[in-house]
């Protein structure tokens, strides 16, 4: 009798936490988040730029409806740049819904991840080949020149196959010093140890959901995915750049979260030089895409 109820309460336990990891899936944290970056100019103070990332569609997963909420909190916020840093889809099925979403997000610039090129371990998903994104600049290996604030801003993206091959440090060579701003996108946050000492002022990323399943302990939260990677989530401030990792919005291998909420970030960049900006200065002017730059 004694071995039943035991039985009974762990598979009651365990029941209760596969609902609490289903639930905390959708449980999306829309966070805005101060940046201090050295050398940026006083007239992009303020700048506010929607970090999404990891969206994993295509598969039934809570994870789906986090996005849902994540880019109408990033359309209503209207951003001077959205970014995506990867792993838009996991199955081909999900590409209607992605494709209507990205059409709502303003100014929306997109790298691929591992899984949208078939590089994962995930059984249950397939890569879907991904060429063009209305709505959105769909960046593979190369630049872009854009004006934000009347100032000129440079945004890069890094192709997961180029990272994978080990070739990701050939993206510094995209850097423009005349630019006032330079963005590199990449959906692995490692990148930022390939680059060479302030090649890019800011370096966003995803891939690693924060762990998506953590076991709390005395010393922290142990991640199941990912358990021995450097950089997991949030700010890291890097001779290549500063770093932000988002904890992404979908899952992979199993429909759920434990202590790894998915979320969407808005970056408020502020410059040290700040206090140098006239009150009453200029509103934010909307980023226009500019013809993309030639590779170096």
């Amino acid at each position: 009798m004694v071995v039943v109820v035991v039985v009974a309460a762990l598979v009651a336990g365990l029941a209760a936490l596969l609902a609490y990891g289903w639930w905390e899936a959708g449980w999306v944290r829309l966070r805005e988040l101060p940046v201090v970056l050295p050398g940026l100019p006083p007239e992009l103070h303020g700048l506010r730029i929607a970090h999404l990332s990891d969206f994993h569609l295509g598969l039934p997963s809570r994870g789906e409806r986090a996005v849902e909420r994540a880019v109408a909190w990033a359309a209503a916020a209207q951003p001077d740049l959205t970014v995506i840093t990867g792993d838009l889809l996991s199955r081909k099925d999900g590409e209607p819904r992605l494709r209507e979403l990205l059409e709502v997000l303003p100014h929306c610039y997109v790298v691929l991840g591992n899984h949208d090129v078939a590089e994962a371990r995930d059984p249950f998903s397939r890569g879907v080949a991904v060429a063009e994104l209305r709505g959105a600049t769909l960046l593979n290996d190369e630049a872009w020149a854009i004006r934000v604030r009347n100032q000129s801003v440079q945004i890069a993206g890094v192709h997961p196959a180029t990272f994978l091959a080990g070739d990701g440090a050939r993206s510094a060579r995209f850097a423009d010093p005349r630019s006032r701003l330079r963005i590199l996108l990449c959906h692995f946050p490692e990148i930022v140890d390939q680059l060479p000492p302030g090649a890019f002022d800011l370096v966003l990323a995803g891939h690693m959901h924060d762990g998506q399943i953590c076991i709390p302990t005395p010393f922290g939260k142990l991640r199941c995915a990912h358990p021995g990677a450097r950089y997991t989530r949030g700010l890291y401030r890097r001779p290549g750049g500063t770093l932000h990792v988002s904890p992404g919005l979908g899952t992979t291998f199993v429909p759920i979260r434990f202590l790894a909420r998915p979320e969407a970030t808005l970056l408020v960049l502020q410059s040290p030089d700040a206090a140098a900006v006239a009150p009453g200065a200029a509103p934010a002017v909307p980023a226009q895409p500019a013809a993309p730059s030639p590779p170096a």
